[in-house]
């Protein structure tokens, strides 16, 4: 019985190692849990987002002809501005205690498990900031038409500047003052969303045709999931190892 007892453990270990999906799962599950007990952090995102909207009207003017005009950037630019702003925290909390080297020593593909954190940052954030969005475009006197256009490209748009951003994440989370050097690592990157998302929601306005500049946006988001998560995983190992 003593010579079998190796085996049976071993095994007993080999089963209860989680497959890759329900490793993500779990991380995901881990992940949102975290972000619910911290409101705070799911809160500044959108506070500084609904800040800005208001205070933008005083800045140029009751006008609608003139707030409708500069709204489609006006909203993106502070969806991508509060976005940037929580991109620091996405490892950093995990690097603090730990948890961080112990994801890579994983026996789980690390492109997945940073997929999961990605998600679970945009969850918290992107989709949060497209779900308030139509009711600020209002504020702005954006035609009800474009409200479509605007939710459908804050959805695919932010998801882009979360994989982006979980690329400088990565790549500074080493560092005690990451915030800064994350803003110059990615914001050249974050340009072609916010030309084509501001540019989906302008032809809505319009009665043009938005879908190509939405499609556009999924191309990119597409290309952004099957890059960035390698990215953000080498960036780590990097980062754990410096």
């Amino acid at each position: 019985m003593q010579r079998q007892h190796p085996q049976s453990c071993s095994r007993g270990c080999l089963l209860s190692v989680p497959h890759t999906g329900q490793f993500c799962a779990r991380v995901l599950r881990r992940q949102l849990l975290l972000a619910v007990r911290r409101p705070i952090e799911i809160g500044n995102p959108l506070l500084f987002f609904a800040i800005v909207i208001v205070l933008f009207p005083l800045g140029l003017g009751p006008s609608p002809e003139r707030l409708v005009s500069f709204a489609p950037g006006v909203l993106w630019i502070t969806a991508l501005l509060s976005n940037l702003l929580t991109s620091d925290a996405v490892f950093r909390s995990d690097f603090d205690d730990g948890s961080l080297e112990q994801l890579i020593l994983a026996p789980q593909p690390l492109f997945f498990s940073a997929l999961a954190y990605i998600l679970a940052h945009w969850l918290t954030t992107g989709l949060l900031l497209a779900a308030v969005s139509p009711v600020f475009a209002l504020m702005l006197n954006l035609p009800v038409s474009a409200l479509g256009a605007l939710f459908v490209s804050l959805l695919l748009g932010t998801a882009v500047l979360s994989l982006l951003g979980g690329i400088g994440a990565a790549l500074t989370v080493g560092l005690k003052r990451g915030g800064i050097l994350i803003s110059l690592l990615i914001l050249p990157l974050y340009m072609p969303v916010l030309i084509f998302g501001t540019a989906a929601v302008q032809a809505a306005m319009t009665g043009a045709p938005s879908g190509p500049y939405l499609a556009i946006l999924g191309a990119m988001l597409s290309l952004a999931i099957a890059l960035a998560p390698l990215a953000i995983a080498t960036g780590l190992k990097v980062s754990i190892d410096a």
